[in-house]
Formats: C-alpha cells, sequence, structure tokens
C-alpha cells in the first residue's frame, strides 16, 4: 500500500542518499539517527524494497534504491515549485511574465535579465516575442504583452508609458563585394548613389507604420521580416541597410562587412537611437516585471567585458 507513503519520508530518503550515511543525514534534518532510521525502515516497508544495503561500514544504496532516488527527487522537486508558486500567488507574483522586444534590441540582455529575474521568482512562466518596428508598442496596446522593449520613438501612445534605459546604434553596412563596397572609403555617397541600389529593409508586422517610411532611401527594396534576415542578404551581397552595431561588430572586424561611404547616413554612416523599457498606464507591473526591470537596467550599466549589451550612452 503507498497511500501512507509520505514526503516526509522521501526527503529523508534524497538526504541519506546525499550525505553518505544515517549519522550525517540526521545531522543535515536536525533530528536523531534513530528517527532517521525508522523513517527509512518504514519507507522501505512501504515500497516493498531495500533501499540501502546496511551491511558495510557506511550504508550504500542498493540498485533498487538508485532507481527509485531519481523518482524521489522529482517528487520532491514538483512538490517544492508548487509550494514556491503558492507562495507567489499569496504575495501577487505574476503566473506569466509576457515580453515583446524590438528586434533591434540585443536578445542576449534580455536573457541575462531573465535569468537574474528567476533566481527570486523561479515560478514564473516567460512568454518572449521579438519583433521589428510597431509591433513591441502594438503588443501592448492589444494587451499581448506586459512589458515591451522599443527602440526609437516613432510609435508614442499615450496609454504607454517609456523609460528610457539605453541607446541603440544602428550602421549602414554593405558587403564588400557590392558595388557600393568596392567604392573607396574616401568617396562621399550621395543619396542618389544610394537610390541606384537595392535597399534591405524590416517590414512592419503592424499597420502602425502604414504610410509611413523609416530610413528608406532607395525606390528599390528588399522587405524581409527579421534582422537575420536582413544581415544574412547583406551578407550575400543583394542589397545595403542599417542594422544594429552590436549585431554586425564581428563582421565588420573580420572585413566580413564594410561601412557604406555616406555622410548622408550618418557620422561613420552610423546613427543613434534610444531604446525605452515600456508597459500599459492601466496595468501596473507585478514583482516579476520589476524584478526584469531592475535585472536589465543593472545589466546595461555594468554589462559583463564580452557581452553585446548596449550602451546606456546617448
Amino acid at each position: 500500500m503507498l497511500d501512507v507513503l509520505t514526503l516526509d519520508q522521501l526527503r529523508v530518503f534524497v538526504t541519506v542518499a546525499d550525505s553518505g550515511s544515517f549519522r550525517s543525514g540526521a545531522a543535515r534534518l536536525s533530528r536523531v539517527q534513530s528517527a532517521i532510521s525508522h523513517a527509512i525502515a518504514n519507507l522501505e516497508a512501504e515500497l516493498g524494497v531495500t533501499l540501502f544495503d546496511r551491511s558495510g561500514h557506511r550504508p550504500t544504496l542498493t540498485p533498487e534504491g538508485q532507481a527509485l532516488l531519481a523518482n524521489a527527487r522529482e517528487i520532491l522537486l514538483r512538490v517544492d515549485a508548487m509550494r514556491a508558486r503558492a507562495r507567489d500567488l499569496g504575495e501577487g507574483v505574476e503566473l506569466e511574465l509576457s515580453l515583446t522586444v524590438d528586434a533591434l534590441f540585443p536578445i542576449s540582455a534580455v536573457g541575462a535579465a531573465l535569468t537574474e529575474m528567476r533566481v527570486t521568482y523561479p515560478s514564473v512562466s516567460i512568454r518572449l516575442a521579438v519583433e521589428p518596428l510597431g509591433g513591441p508598442i502594438r503588443a501592448l496596446i492589444e494587451k499581448r504583452s506586459a512589458l515591451a522593449i522599443v527602440v526609437g520613438e516613432d510609435f508614442r501612445d499615450p496609454r504607454i508609458e517609456l523609460q528610457a534605459i539605453s541607446s541603440i546604434e544602428q550602421v549602414a553596412v554593405v558587403s564588400p563585394v557590392h558595388p557600393l563596397g568596392l567604392r573607396s572609403k574616401s568617396d562621399d555617397l550621395g543619396l542618389p548613389d544610394l537610390a541606384d541600389h537595392l535597399q534591405i529593409v524590416l517590414a512592419d508586422p503592424t499597420p502602425l507604420s502604414e504610410g509611413r517610411s523609416f530610413g528608406i532611401l532607395s525606390p528599390q527594396t528588399c522587405r524581409v521580416s527579421s534582422q537575420d534576415t536582413k544581415r544574412a542578404m547583406i551578407l550575400a551581397g543583394l542589397g545595403w541597410g542599417r542594422l544594429p552595431l552590436w549585431l554586425v561588430e564581428r563582421d565588420l572586424r573580420k572585413g566580413h562587412l564594410v561601412r557604406v561611404a555616406a555622410m548622408a547616413l550618418g557620422r561613420n554612416s552610423q546613427v543613434s537611437a534610444e531604446a525605452f523599457i515600456a508597459h500599459r498606464l492601466d496595468q501596473p507591473l507585478g514583482p516579476a516585471a520589476h524584478a526584469f526591470r531592475t535585472a536589465l537596467a543593472q545589466y546595461i550599466a555594468f554589462p559583463p567585458n564580452d557581452s553585446c549589451a548596449p550602451s546606456n550612452e546617448s
């Protein structure tokens, strides 16, 4: 009969297995050794198998004990997770943190902040989307996300509160084998030069940019749905376009891409845009969302040396 199997017996079993002896297990659990021995004996009786071989100086797990130890660990882990979630629910912690990130923002920084958030709130599930242009703001308007990271100020909405967190550098790049890449660095290409070549641009999945043009300088365009696709097309020599510096720094160092030599595209072919963390005014943030926002600000302010965190300088 397994009906009287208790969580306490399982916890004693795992503790003894981890500590290597009944005496050490008793010390870890602050109990007398006889109570530990009794709990293990009762568990063995309930399961109908011997968990420990007691013939030697120290008890060792039997093959049956080895096999059942994994099950015991899994049961205790699930119970502890349930208790943590119940505690969090009692404190108003979100069941899920939904987040939509601008495609220009480095996802590695988001991952680091989410990892830090889950240290405190391990029971919170995460729903993460990466969308270009109006996608993050639209996700907030439609209440698909509690938080969004927005780059640029093209999609303001009175229902959305924005908090500046960093700046994102974008650089106009092209393949070195492309006609624009073959032009001398001393050349200052004009807008007519750029208009003669295909420009790779991100397509907006929302209607927010309808009738508006964001940095499109050529009548010839190739519209793509992601930054990775845009980068791949530029690397292939199909055309030129702007990409976030964090994404192409290595390509520029290795010579796989070069900057477009046009002052019209910014000094050193580079422009800066502000990045914001955003949420709806009518939906207060929960503890996990606050923890994520704090962790992201910390990561940006003190990034690891080898990180791709955005600059916090305008």
